[in-house]
């Protein structure tokens, strides 16, 4: 836990079991407490350390000095044709980021970020497009889930409205490792949100060594953003896989569910016309993937302002899908939410200023991926 000086209040959203308990004891109280502020945090949705009405009352107005609850400002709301929620999210002096809430049947999913733009350059991604400004903190992270409960009228007893977690907003959550994982296991935790492990989903571009650490630090499922079946066009497309290939990509995946006893690992595929989306590409996708423990979810592009590339039409991505299911591949089409509002996947671009575009090969680069 970083040290906060004598005028800064700790935001308890940014601290895990373990921090919170080392929190709490630099107070002079027992890691109870911990167990307790957990309770008030994530049961009861309650962000008022003055309602917290189990705790002494000493306790209470040292928690009130030294510490906070301190939730994202909304700037603005969105609400699409088909029910999908969007907010935009301060991220201070002039920042912002976006969460987006998708409602099904049978789920309500939360796609949050974990940056303030990206310090990656897909070119398929209007969020890689804005360049970067900075990470989220965990409490940034974890903030948008309390936020969002609290903005979608969820109260104790009820049951969850956010029932899964993606991390897939803006920003690569393995460029901000050390604040993503401690919001993860927050998510995770049977005294934090207590969601289920296949429920919390990180995705990634493919930072292949963050992927190895991760599966020595949290147990949630794992997502890649694939995009070609080989190394030439995948360069073209996700510029990481210039320093991390297929294969060692792959590699990595497979350690992470072996070490995790994780069932699979999805792979997203954007379907860009004329680019991507051939028969052959999704045979050789299919010779990849085959007899391995992957899914794959084929992602209608969806466009934004300057642009090169078109969406792939809908007969030639069920063309592509039916050519992997021929091939033994587990195999989905996304259904796009949220377009009328650029709550779709790729669509997520916030506020970015002060940015700085990160090209791979740059000091800039190498700076921003480590943990």
């Amino acid at each position: 836990m970083d040290a906060a000086t004598a005028n800064e209040r700790v935001n308890l959203l940014g601290l895990d079991k373990a921090g919170l308990e080392a929190f709490v004891g630099e107070l002079g109280s027992k890691p109870f407490r911990a167990r307790q502020l957990m309770n008030w945090l994530y049961k009861r949705g309650e962000s008022d350390i003055g309602a917290m009405t189990d705790l002494a009352k000493d306790f209470r107005a040292q928690l009130a000095q030294r510490a906070e609850v301190k939730l994202p400002e909304i700037v603005k709301t969105q609400v699409a044709s088909d029910g999908t929620r969007k907010w935009l999210l301060s991220g201070g002096n002039g920042q912002a980021f976006e969460t987006v809430f998708i409602p099904e049947e049978d789920r309500g999913t939360l796609c949050i970020s974990s940056q303030v733009g990206c310090v990656l350059d897909c070119s398929f991604c209007s969020t890689a497009q804005q360049g970067f400004n900075r990470n989220l903190t965990a409490a940034e992270i974890v903030g948008q889930v309390f936020l969002a409960n609290k903005e979608l009228g969820w109260s104790v007893g009820e049951n969850r409205i956010i029932t899964n977690i993606v991390l897939m907003g803006m920003g690569e959550p393995l460029a901000n490792f050390r604040n993503v994982v401690p919001a993860i296991r927050i998510f995770l935790d049977d005294l934090g949100f207590d969601i289920s492990r296949r429920r919390v989903t990180l995705s990634t571009s493919g930072l292949v060594p963050q992927i190895y650490k991760l599966a020595e630090e949290v147990n949630c499922a794992l997502a890649v953003s694939l995009h070609a079946p080989n190394d030439e066009l995948r360069s073209q497309i996700v510029p990481i896989n210039r320093k991390h290939d297929i294969a060692e990509l792959l590699d990595a995946c497979w350690h992470y569910l072996d070490e995790q006893n994780g069932r699979s690992v999805t792979f997203e595929y954007v379907m860009l016309d004329g680019v991507n989306d051939q028969p052959e590409h999704a045979r050789e996708l299919a010779r990849l993937l085959r007899g391995k423990p992957a899914k794959l979810n084929l992602i209608p592009f969806n466009p934004f302002p300057g642009t090169q590339y078109r969406r792939s039409p809908q007969a030639a991505i069920e063309r592509f899908r039916d050519e992997l299911m021929q091939r033994d591949i587990i195999v989905t089409i996304r259904k796009t939410r949220g377009e009328d509002i650029d709550a779709a996947c790729g669509q997520l671009a916030g506020q970015v200023t002060d940015r700085t575009v990160v090209r791979l090969g740059s000091k800039t680069f190498g700076l921003q991926v480590r943990a």
